[in-house]
């Protein structure tokens, strides 16, 4: 009987070895097809875009004939993207921490609710931007709003918040359950707890929810293409409308002109270099801060 039951451990654990060896490889082999993706993504854009990038396509804005392939450059792009990208990082932010501490502090006991609150958070991150877009627009046409820098910042905002509020929520999450009981034990507040405390424990995940907000407003196209206008100058106020990297390559690639598409793949890969900056910032800060916060 010892014998039989000592076969049929053996044959069982050989089995589960079997079995985790053949989900890693599934693991790797879809690991690589991601990594060789993501590579002949980039490749492309460099390949079709560096050559037409230059000092004076980043210095200055599109002058007459520009959209013909003449002279200029996409300044008012890049400056008009990085304006909307922080201005909606900052609306997100200060609106999205407040509600990731409220989650996890004061609305903690009530499991059920704050699970409804992030399966409504997912559904939301999960709706295409092209919804946020049409719902700015036709807000702006009931308050009468024009298509403005103000517009493309709100709607934007609204794009990211779910992705910031989700992010800080794990980090949150991922927070030594001790740490909370030593701070009530001093005699601590929640609003202290939640200010003093969580957030200096999850600083890097705080840092990057706003890094992967910064890279998803910057480079997003279809929320802002019908609330931002565009422009081929810099927006000196909130009521202006302004350019943006993703609507200025969506514009050039439409040109039959061989010179003004290259322009295209030139923005392409400006923009691309950004996100891929934004991406590297994210994990460095994250692997700096990590030792700063306490661990059980």
């Amino acid at each position: 009987m010892r014998r039989y039951l000592s076969k049929e451990y053996t044959f069982r654990r050989k089995i589960q070895v079997y079995e985790e060896l053949f989900f890693r490889l599934i693991m790797l082999l879809a690991s690589l097809l991601i990594a060789l993706v993501l590579l002949q993504i980039v490749w492309s854009i460099f390949r079709e875009g560096v050559g037409s990038v230059s000092w004076e396509m980043l210095t200055n804005t599109p002058k007459g004939g520009f959209y013909f392939g003449k002279e200029g450059g996409i300044l008012n792009a890049i400056i008009g993207s990085l304006y909307l990208g922080l201005g909606a990082t900052l609306l997100a932010f200060v609106t999205g921490l407040p509600v990731a501490l409220f989650m996890n502090t004061w609305l903690a006991p009530r499991k059920r609710l704050v699970n409804l609150v992030r399966f409504t958070l997912d559904l939301l991150w999960g709706i295409p931007s092209i919804v946020y877009g049409a719902f700015g627009f036709a807000l702006m046409i009931a308050l009468g709003i024009k298509a403005s820098l103000l517009a493309g910042i709100i709607v934007l905002a609204l794009l990211i918040l779910p992705i910031m509020i989700r992010a800080i929520d794990e980090g949150l999450k991922a927070s030594p359950p001790g740490l909370t009981e030593a701070t009530y034990a001093l005699g601590a507040t929640t609003s202290e707890l939640s200010f003093s405390v969580l957030t200096r424990q999850c600083l890097p995940h705080i840092l990057t929810a706003i890094l992967l907000s910064f890279g998803r407003a910057i480079g997003d196209a279809a929320s802002v293409l019908f609330t931002t206008g565009f422009t081929d100058n810099i927006p000196t106020s909130l009521g202006q409308p302004t350019a943006s990297l993703p609507l200025a390559i969506f514009f050039q690639l439409s040109s039959p002109i061989p010179e003004v598409k290259e322009r295209a793949y030139a923005a392409a890969v400006i923009l691309t270099v950004i996100i891929l900056i934004i991406s590297i910032l994210s994990r460095i800060f994250t692997n700096k801060y990590s030792r700063n916060t306490i661990k059980f």
